[in-house]
């Protein structure tokens, strides 16, 4: 199993920033990888924001499977103080109707007049900062693929009564257990540099065969499911001419093509985790493998 990297003093830094900038804020914005909910919140939010409301947004929703990501919004929407939206920043317009939703959550502030002050949260690479310049209209944070720590907190008026804050400091993904480890890393949310394609790509394929096999067979073009993660990945550079000098299997491109393409949608819409992990780490504190279970 990957060994996972904890970046302690960046938390601790994070979260000393956030309590002095909290006392401002009306509402939280949290922002997730539909795809992963559980493995890209951070466990700290919920203590940080105390009694505040909560909008959880499910971003790249347009990559996640649509029925487990209504599985998610259901549950959100039963906890107390929450309000849950599923979106993709690819569609035009979409991030604004978090500017409504904003509003009818602070219904008090709205009434007296006074602006809404929201903070965004959330861990690296889950689209913060595209999330950011969509609701702003304009590029005001900077977006790329690797972790950045924010500089200094910025304060955005984004029309309608609202006003926003980037995250001071940086927040770290959940990393208390390995699967929530390999889970952001087949997402992408763990830079490349961290980790094997071919470890990553063997944990995607034994989870991708269990609960998508369909969506295996139609993208590879296969004529019968594999049996295991490995003979996927042998199948899949074969498919695509994967080939070293001598006619040997190039494994590590294999594995490449199925992360990125995973990462892309080409294989369609694929959640990996679905609210009932909670119950099972409620059962025994172990998600083990159960946790991934998909509409069980």
């Amino acid at each position: 199993m990957m060994a996972v990297v904890w970046y302690p003093g960046h938390m601790h830094k994070a979260q000393k920033q956030i309590k002095e900038v909290m006392p401002q804020v009306d509402l939280v914005i949290e922002v997730m990888d539909a795809r992963i909910p559980f493995s890209s919140e951070n466990p700290a939010v919920k203590a940080l924001r105390g009694p505040r409301p909560c909008l959880k947004v499910l971003n790249k929703s347009d990559l996640a499977d649509p029925a487990v990501t209504a599985e998610w919004l259901h549950y959100f929407h039963q906890q107390e103080g929450i309000q849950a939206i599923a979106l993709s920043t690819i569609r035009q317009g979409e991030a604004r109707k978090i500017l409504g939703l904003c509003r009818e959550m602070v219904p008090l502030r709205v009434q007296r007049g006074e602006p809404v002050r929201t903070m965004i949260m959330g861990i690296p690479n889950v689209g913060k900062s595209t999330l950011i310049n969509a609701l702003a209209g304009r590029a005001i944070a900077k977006v790329g693929d690797e972790p950045a720590v924010t500089k200094q907190q910025q304060r955005i008026s984004l029309g309608n009564g609202i006003v926003l804050s980037d995250t001071p400091g940086i927040l770290w993904p959940r990393m208390e257990d390995q699967n929530s480890g390999y889970r952001l890393a087949v997402t992408g949310a763990i830079k490349n540099a961290a980790i094997t394609f071919e470890d990553i790509a063997l944990y995607a394929g034994d989870f991708l065969l269990q609960h998508y096999p369909q969506a295996v067979m139609t993208r590879y073009k296969l004529n019968e499911l594999p049996v295991a993660a490995t003979a996927l990945i042998e199948a899949i550079g074969r498919q695509r001419g994967c080939l070293r000098p001598g006619g040997v299997l190039d494994l590590h491109k294999a594995s490449e093509i199925l992360l990125k393409e995973f990462r892309s949608g080409k294989l369609g819409g694929i959640s990996l985790e679905t609210p009932a992990i909670f119950d099972v780490l409620e059962e025994d504190g172990d998600e083990s493998e159960v946790g991934l279970k998909s509409g069980d």
